[in-house]
């Protein structure tokens, strides 16, 4: 049995031609990615942003002594303080307070926005020639577990690359502002009623 085209090619993620006819290559292939997937979703940390928690660890010790940090870092979800600021529970402020309470005497809240930003490492130019081959045919989203401290840091680090966060990105989710942490079906659930085109239709 044959389907048609658009059959084929609905909501899909790719398509690949093996031949060599001539019917081929007069298609309207701008209408055919029409009929593809839609949008595509990123992640931030350890997906386009190559991310260190050791280092960031070493940071928040030597730069403040707070050692604490060695049971809130998390390599997969954030816990105490940490996952409280990146869930929105508490304010930046909060948070600079809360590590500097546990610090050295005389640490400055500059050093913990500091030592937070250790855990992120860079942006990868293949990453960012990438996302903007994609960025002319699909809607790039970006969605993240992160926090107000992190996220002026990474914006910074997006533009430098090349790839201005606001700019390349339709739109931007950030469990902070969102008051939900991934993988929570709260969280997926407001970025797909939000981005409003159905689910099958997003990567």
């Amino acid at each position: 049995n044959y389907v048609s085209f658009d059959e084929a090619t609905e909501d899909a993620d790719l398509i690949l031609i093996l031949c060599d006819h001539d019917e081929f290559k007069y298609l309207n292939y701008n209408l055919i990615a029409k009929n593809m997937k839609k949008a595509i979703i990123f992640d931030m940390g350890g997906v386009l942003v190559d991310l260190d928690l050791e280092d960031c660890k070493r940071a928040f010790v030597e730069n403040l002594g707070f050692n604490e940090i060695y049971e809130i870092l998390d390599p997969w979800h954030q816990k105490g303080v940490i996952g409280e600021l990146e869930e929105g529970l508490i304010s930046a402020d909060e948070f600079r307070t809360y590590i500097l309470e546990r610090s050295n005497p005389g640490a400055q809240p500059h050093l913990v926005d500091e030592s937070l930003w250790h855990i992120l490492v860079g942006i990868e130019p293949a990453k960012v020639e990438l996302l903007k081959k994609l960025s002319q045919n699909y809607d790039l989203y970006m969605l993240s577990n992160n926090n107000p401290v992190c996220m002026p840091r990474a914006e910074v680090m997006f533009a430098e690359a090349g790839f201005p966060m606001y700019e390349g990105f339709k739109k931007c989710y950030i469990s902070s502002e969102m008051k939900a942490l991934k993988p929570s079906e709260k969280f997926y659930k407001a970025v797909i009623a939000d981005i409003a085109i159905p689910a099958e239709q997003m990567l």
